[in-house]
């Protein structure tokens, strides 16, 4: 049976890259050396190169989950204005969806892009009040390659989003009142073809929830939650819980081998170095 020990560098420690925020989320590393994150409540996107100081990109409005679409375009959750933006390769930010069917989103929380260039993205309502409901349920969308927009699955809180290698199997983190980690099977065009319960991750702590998610390229989940970045094998039985610094929101793979783990972490943003590589983003084979 698998432990940390295999999944961590035995030579790693913990590393602050940057500091000084008020809630880090949204990971995302780019192959021209540098990692993405964004500072929810302080509003701002930002970029770090390990090693050097961390510069603000722009302003956001309460920017989340981040991806990049197969052209290198920046997409970015934005829970407050309640919208999915797109940085173009310009640097012209503009809203890619708002609404479905007319009406209002809720509060589009991350987003991923499968290789077909399918985007992912999970809208919960908990935190949107019941009068300013235009779409009654929480949510994951997707945006075909031909920009045509459907539902894929409802959920109680959809946060986190994760593809398994084979992108057969998409994973969700269920934030709220049942704490886990749900495995949708898709099939070519990314439709439901079943769902089941791939992990709990219920506690009796608070100090942190089922969140933000990432892969390797063994098969292993890992997903933010109480005490650190809990990982599980690819049956979804528990290998141990990396405990961080602060409470973590979210991680991500980079580095030139993407082995190294970056953790943002309440005020912070760590890095880690681990055995296994990240699954890398499609867009990455096609630049």
């Amino acid at each position: 049976m698998e432990t940390l020990s295999d999944v961590l560098d035995d030579t790693t420690s913990f590393e602050k890259v940057a500091g000084g925020f008020i809630f880090t989320e949204g990971p995302l590393w780019h192959p021209d050396g540098f990692f993405y994150f964004v500072d929810v409540r302080g509003s701002g996107l930002f970029r770090v190169t390990p090693g050097q100081p961390h510069e603000k990109v722009r302003e956001t409005q309460g920017g989340n989950g981040l991806t990049f679409d197969l052209q290198g375009r920046l997409i970015n959750c934005e829970g407050d204005a309640r919208r999915v933006t797109r940085t173009e390769l310009d640097g012209t930010v503009g809203t890619l969806i708002d609404r479905f069917e007319g009406k209002r989103l809720n509060r589009p929380n991350d987003v991923i892009c499968h290789s077909n260039g399918t985007l992912l993205f999970t809208d919960p309502s908990l935190r949107v009040p019941v009068a300013e409901r235009e779409v009654q349920n929480a949510m994951i969308y997707k945006i075909a390659p031909n920009g045509t927009v459907s539902e894929l699955a409802a959920f109680e809180y959809p946060n986190g989003l994760a593809l398994s290698p084979d992108e057969r199997t998409l994973y969700v983190a269920n934030t709220r009142w049942t704490q886990y980690i749900h495995a949708i099977e898709l099939d070519e065009n990314c439709n439901m073809v079943r769902r089941r319960i791939f992990a709990d991750m219920s506690h009796d702590k608070t100090n942190g929830v089922p969140d933000g998610m990432k892969v390797d390229q063994a098969g292993r989940v890992f997903c933010t939650g109480t005490t650190g970045t809990w990982v599980f094998a690819p049956d979804g039985k528990s290998i141990g819980i990396i405990e961080t610094p602060e409470v973590c929101a979210n991680i991500a793979f980079g580095g030139d081998d993407l082995r190294t783990l970056l953790f943002t972490a309440s005020t912070s943003v760590y890095t880690l170095r681990v055995n296994t590589p990240g699954v890398p983003h499609p867009w990455y084979k096609v630049r």
